[in-house]
This record gives C-alpha cells, structure tokens and sequence, in this order.
C-alpha cells in the first residue's frame, strides 16, 4: 500500500509534474515534454562522465560487453534519439522518467557503465517497457523496432533481456517517482551531475558497453 503524502508534498509534487510536462491532458502537446530534454542531458553527462573514467583509468581492465551495445555510436545524439521516440511512440510523458528508473536499475543490477555505445538501445527498450506497463494504449514491438532502427528479432531479444536482468521489477513507486522527478529539477537548476539513486530517490546512472543501431 502506497504512503500517502502530505496534502504540500501533493501540491509540490503536481507544480514539479506540471514543471516537467507530465500532466496527462486529451491533446497531445505538439512540443516533447520538458522532462525528456532533462532526461536527455542527464544520460548526456553520465556518458561524459563514465566515458572520461574509462579513457584516464589506470586500470586496464576489459569491459563488460553486454547485448545493448553497439559496435559504433549511432549519429543521432540522446536527445534527438529521445525526440524520434516522442514523435512517433505517441506514449504518456510519464514513461520518460520510468523508462529513465528502468536504466538505473539494469546498470544496478548488471554493473556497467552507460556509454554512448549502449544508451540508444536500453532507451527504446526501457521506453517500450514503461509504454507497455503505465499506457492503456501501446505500439507493439515491431513497431518500436523501426522507430529504434532495430530489427524485430534484436527488439524482441532486448526486451526479454532487460526484463531478466531487472528481475522483471517494472513497479515504480509514487515516491520513487517523484523523487525522480525533483532530483531531474535539481540537476536543471544546478547544471550538476547528480544520479538519480533509486534507494534514496534518484538513480545513479554508471555503466560501460557495444554492437550497432
């Protein structure tokens, strides 16, 4: 049973959603929600972030090469990755951030860290995901499949791969949520790089890896 929240944590939290975009409404709004841009730019610094790691370690070690990694970055940058998806997935706004809490939790859970070489393919996948678990209406994957650049089969492999590997826990928590949220308004205020960790209410987004969209 969910906790129920302070009537001001209630009304903080719809002017944080409205702030995001997230407030469902019959029309859907000809801009991506706000929340998809700072989604975007926290993948983007983490990605700057693991990637300065890996280049400067001292460590030579050989990295965990996983099924979401691509031989070769894709062209398209996060954010535009991000935007294609928003054009013609026509899911709720809300599956951005859970689809950004899915993420935190496979790199969790698997131990690598996010790089350009495997960001665009947990995304379709988490994103797919979060449609098909919060949406009443939803695109089935070999529709996903073209919007990522993907081939069915690769579609079909990487959903059930995340889901094993998240140990099939797709339930997002109010709370987690929106502390996820008012972490995603911290790091836009501040231009800092903080995670999103899921336990305190952001998740921290580590990881490496390759193969190609």
């Amino acid at each position: 049973m969910e906790t129920q929240q302070p009537p001001e944590d209630n009304h903080e939290a719809a002017r944080i959603y409205a702030a995001l975009g997230l407030v469902e409404s019959r029309k859907r709004a000809e801009k991506p929600p706000r929340a998809l841009f700072l989604i975007a730019a926290s993948l983007r610094r983490s990605i700057r972030k693991n990637e300065k790691f890996i280049q400067t370690s001292t460590r030579k070690t050989t990295p965990t090469i996983t099924d979401f990694h691509s031989s070769r970055a894709p062209s398209l940058t996060v954010q535009q990755y991000m935007e294609r998806i928003d054009k013609y997935a026509n899911c709720s706004p809300s599956c951005y951030v859970v689809a950004f809490l899915y993420i935190n939790r496979y790199l969790k859970r698997v131990g690598v860290r996010l790089t350009s070489l495997n960001v665009h393919r947990l995304l379709i996948t988490a994103v797919m995901l979060a449609a098909k678990f919060m949406d009443d209406m939803f695109y089935d994957n070999a529709f996903y499949a073209v919007i990522g650049g993907l081939s069915i089969k690769e579609m079909n492999s990487l959903e059930v791969k995340l889901l094993f590997d998240m140990d099939f826990r797709l339930h997002v928590t109010v709370e987690t949520f929106r502390r996820c949220c008012v972490k995603l308004e911290e790091e836009a205020a501040s231009g800092g790089n903080h995670g999103v960790n899921e336990s305190q209410a952001a998740s921290t987004i580590s990881g490496y890896t390759c193969r190609s969209i």
